[in-house]
């Protein structure tokens, strides 16, 4: 069983995109910059947000945080977006959901320029994505893609089941594992919450990607000898006995799944890590196509 450490990947990554960075910098070229909107005070969102700008410090990007009230009206927020998609130093720019209850988070997403939408969510994106043209991927199916790609993962001719439908992970990795190329031309199951005999599924499956957010639910019993599982789930759970008062864990029954995979994604420690490395790779994208836009 090999496991699939997106932390040490994600740090090659970072690695890989500094390289590039530095470069700029010595031909005397502007540096990527990505920027984030934060409506509130959400832990996670916080947390989350916090560790990006972090690491575009590291890599020398350029970062901006732009910090609203929870009170923010959706027009205000409109206009906030409209600024950032007209300001031309700014690369690409990503809103952290979720937001407050009286903004429409589709409408926001909408606003978001596909050209700087670096997290991969506006229709325009998601649209050239199924159709298999150059765009933006949403960070976490990028990541998931990536791991499987450096570790060399067969894909082709393979069942391939998904469980979950987001629009962030679910759905998007059930379009691009069908694609031609690796990763890629699997035979994919896209399951769900109203999904019938779902172990009858899951047992028949070579690789399982699974986004649902239902701590320990992919359990031993449900998969066959060597599939390959990667883990997308993070949940809190709640534990008095530990320090932080909880403890993180993923969808899978990592312990007696892991005795039957030949790859697995540890939580925490797998798709995590990978998302801001993409995220990161993206803004790089966009920096890039906005250069050769404009040297045309």
């Amino acid at each position: 069983m090999t496991i699939l450490d997106g932390k040490k990947t994600s740090n090659d990554i970072k690695a890989e995109i500094k390289v590039e960075v530095d470069k700029m910098k010595e031909r005397g070229e502007k540096v990527p910059h990505l920027a984030a909107v934060l409506v509130g005070n959400d832990g996670a969102s916080l947390t989350y947000v916090g560790s990006k700008v972090r690491a575009c410090e590291r890599l020398g990007f350029e970062s901006t945080l732009v910090k609203l009230p929870n009170t923010t009206s959706e027009i205000e927020l409109l206009k906030k977006i409209q600024e950032l998609n007209d300001n031309d130093d700014i690369d690409g720019f990503i809103i952290q959901l979720p937001l407050p209850p009286q903004i429409d988070t589709q409408k926001v997403l909408m606003a978001v320029d596909p050209d700087k939408d670096v997290d991969g969510f506006h229709p325009m994106n998601f649209g050239k994505m199924a159709l298999d043209m150059s765009t933006f991927i949403p960070a976490t199916p990028f990541g998931i893609l990536e791991l499987l790609e450096r570790y060399n993962v067969e894909t082709s001719g393979k069942h391939t089941v998904v469980i979950g439908r987001s629009h962030i992970v679910g759905r998007p990795m059930s379009i691009l594992m069908g694609r031609k190329g690796f990763p890629g031309n699997s035979t994919v199951t896209l399951t769900h919450s109203r999904t019938k005999n779902i172990t009858q599924i899951t047992s028949q499956a070579d690789i399982i990607i699974s986004a649902l957010g239902v701590p320990g639910f992919l359990k031993a019993e449900m998969v066959k000898d060597d599939v390959v599982i990667i883990d997308v789930g993070i949940t809190r759970v709640p534990d008095e006995t530990r320090e932080r008062g909880y403890y993180i864990t993923g969808d899978v029954d990592f312990e007696n799944v892991s005795k039957k995979a030949s790859y697995i994604t540890p939580v925490p420690g797998g798709v995590g890590p990978m998302t801001i490395a993409m995220l990161l790779k993206n803004t790089l994208l966009a920096r890039e196509r906005h250069r050769s836009l404009k040297s045309k």
